[in-house]
């Protein structure tokens, strides 16, 4: 049997241990999204294969970028070819804080309407004045890219939970930049990781969030703000530490517009499925 197919049929054995879970409507309606970086020790083994596998899994959303080895025009031809749509690309700091041109064109050759970036460049502790510094380039940028027609956002990554005044930088971040260009994505482990309760902040900032990364985090792992963690530490949903029910009724509430499995485990190609079967478990 082949790797894929059996895949396949674990999702099915996995979805049905599954189905008891809950009772009601299901709380998860949107398409199943995955941020391509879980696949990142497949891509230079074979683009459209690994493409292939993603489709098998029942993905038809993804988030990541243009990928080296084929050209961008090429890479939306083969997404659109098995039905996926490229929805969000990722960005460097950097690199969009000096020119969004070239992520401007990436976006509109992909079809995508988002764009995150990852990780706010920073020595130590992260600090107010890095802050204060991504905060400018975070609405400079974000006013580019609303006038071509592209929502930017900003993936937290658990070191800006750095206490400050009667919150975070986290906080700081969100309160300071302008809520008409600059959104966020919630990366669900990186909100637990450093002691900070995913469900109760996509809450606190509701009009702020639009994309999120779904990931668990391994039962009994001490968090810090280092944003930082072995990938052994990233579970299936459902198996970890995480209140994954309460993340999606806030995330639904709020007004999540796309989901994207992140998996940086080892075993991500067991794990997917499981978590998938999670997912789609949860009820009202």
């Amino acid at each position: 049997m082949k790797k894929v197919t059996k895949i396949v049929y674990f999702a099915l054995g996995v979805l049905m241990s599954f189905e008891s879970f809950g009772q009601g409507k299901p709380v998860y309606t949107k398409p199943i999204g995955l941020q391509a970086y879980t696949f990142r020790g497949s891509w230079d083994k074979g683009i459209e294969a690994t493409l292939d596998t993603i489709k098998s899994l029942g993905v038809t959303e993804m988030e990541g970028g243009p990928i080296k080895g084929m050209t961008t025009e090429e890479l939306r031809k083969q997404l659109d070819k098995r039905g996926i749509k490229m929805v969000s690309i990722g960005a460097d700091y950097k690199m969009i804080s000096e020119s969004t041109a070239e992520t401007i064109k990436n976006c509109k050759i992909l079809g995508a309407t988002f764009v995150m970036v990852p990780w706010i460049p920073h020595k130590g502790a992260f600090d107010l004045a890095t802050a204060k510094q991504a905060v400018a380039d975070f609405n400079k940028v974000g006013k580019e890219l609303k006038e071509a027609g592209i929502t930017f956002t900003y993936h937290n990554h658990g070191y800006e939970f750095e206490p400050y005044e009667d919150g975070t930088l986290f906080d700081y971040l969100v309160k300071n930049t302008k809520p008409e260009y600059v959104s966020f994505e919630m990366d669900v482990l990186w909100t637990a990781f450093p002691g900070q309760d995913p469900a109760k902040l996509l809450l606190k900032y509701p009009t702020r969030w639009k994309l999120m990364h779904l990931k668990d985090l391994r039962k009994g792992v001490e968090g810090n703000l280092s944003g930082g963690t072995p990938t052994t530490n990233d579970v299936a949903l459902g198996t970890g530490s995480i209140d994954i029910p309460a993340v999606l009724k806030a995330a639904k509430k709020v007004g999540i517009v796309h989901y994207f499995i992140e998996d940086e485990s080892p075993s991500y190609l067991k794990q997917i499925p499981q978590t998938i079967a999670f997912v789609k478990s949860v009820k009202e």
